[in-house]
């Protein structure tokens, strides 16, 4: 195999779990040209990627069929005449494309009854493989064939020169101490830890002589207000402020992050980052951050993990009884250091 195609997830912490599978294609096919095809909004992480040669870009937004557009892109992909597709969503949607393009080996998992569209399919065995990289990573071996393992953690590049430029492009000063907040969580609020408890950590880690930057999407900009009002004058609010490529320049310079479960989390994680983690409705036991340095915090309440987008008893508890003290002395292990 010379030359193969990543389906990419849709999810910015999915396509970070997915990079182990990548190392492991080019370890098997030495000389192989790897590229994605995935949606923009993912399209930085996979680009800070040494596996990857291109990105291509997949204009379908979550649950848009487009067949015309499909078929256009499937020209356009059988065009470069790829010898591989490894299909990484189990939506029918996403093996599509790779289908009409005719690419003559479409791996994946069969997922969404997808016989036909993926020819060289996997079976999930949930037990075998509870977490989302041992499964993204089996794709790289025979159906059926034992998962070899350990798997090494997804690793993603951030050069001093890209930390430069990026401070240079946002007119930002390089502070002595930095410790980043991600207090955002794409899937709902049922994941995020409250604004006042982020407020009083900025002030516990103020009092240590830190700059605190806010990092997240534009939607994650009030929530970000909220903590900066409530620890006035501690706070740099950079949600909606940065692009991806630069939040993932400037996370690289913060001695500590502190996040919700969420996308960025595991970009802090695959930049080798110290974070301690914030668990309500999810579980870590499925898409963990993947690193040596990552403390998790969970109550582990009866009622939780729930996966609800919103706490449907109402109380939020599992987060909300995670109190800022608790969190701050997870953070004195990383910042004594």
């Amino acid at each position: 195999m010379n030359k193969a195609l990543i389906v990419a997830p849709s999810w910015i912490g999915d396509t970070i779990m997915a990079q182990p599978l990548f190392a492991r294609l080019h370890a098997k096919h030495p000389g192989l040209q790897l590229d994605a095809l995935a949606p923009r909004w993912v399209a930085p992480v996979l680009q800070r990627m040494d596996e990857i040669s291109d990105v291509v870009d997949s204009p379908f937004g979550h649950g848009q069929l487009s067949l015309k557009a499909r078929w256009r892109l499937a020209r356009e992909l059988a065009a470069r005449h790829y010898d591989a597709v490894y299909v990484l969503p189990n939506s029918l949607k996403s093996a599509l494309v790779p289908w009409m393009a005719g690419i003559p080996q479409r791996i994946g998992f069969t997922g969404e009854s997808r016989y036909g569209l993926i020819n060289v399919r996997h079976t999930l065995d949930k037990q075998a493989l509870p977490l989302m990289l041992e499964r993204f990573t089996q794709l790289a071996e025979r159906p059926g064939a034992p998962l070899p393992k350990p798997i090494a953690y997804p690793q993603i590049r951030s050069t001093a020169a890209d930390q430069a430029k990026t401070l240079a492009e946002l007119g930002l000063e390089r502070p002595a101490r930095v410790v980043a907040f991600c207090p955002g969580a794409e899937y709902g609020p049922a994941k995020r830890w409250p604004a006042a408890h982020f407020a009083a950590l900025a002030k516990l880690l103020a009092d240590k002589g830190y700059t605190i930057w806010l990092f997240g999407s534009p939607k994650d900009h009030a929530v970000a207000e909220e903590i900066s009002k409530l620890a006035p004058g501690l706070c740099r609010n950079l949600c909606g402020a940065t692009s991806l490529t630069q939040a993932v320049d400037l996370l690289a310079l913060a001695e500590l992050v502190i996040c919700n479960d969420s996308g960025l989390m595991h970009v802090a994680a695959a930049l080798d980052r110290p974070i301690v983690a914030l668990y309500g409705s999810s579980s870590p036991g499925f898409t963990p951050p993947l690193s040596d340095k990552a403390d998790i915090l969970s109550l582990n309440l009866d009622c939780s993990p729930c996966f609800k987008r919103e706490c449907p008893l109402g109380h939020l508890d599992c987060l909300n009884k995670l109190f800022p003290e608790q969190v701050f002395a997870a953070c004195q292990k990383w910042i004594s250091r």
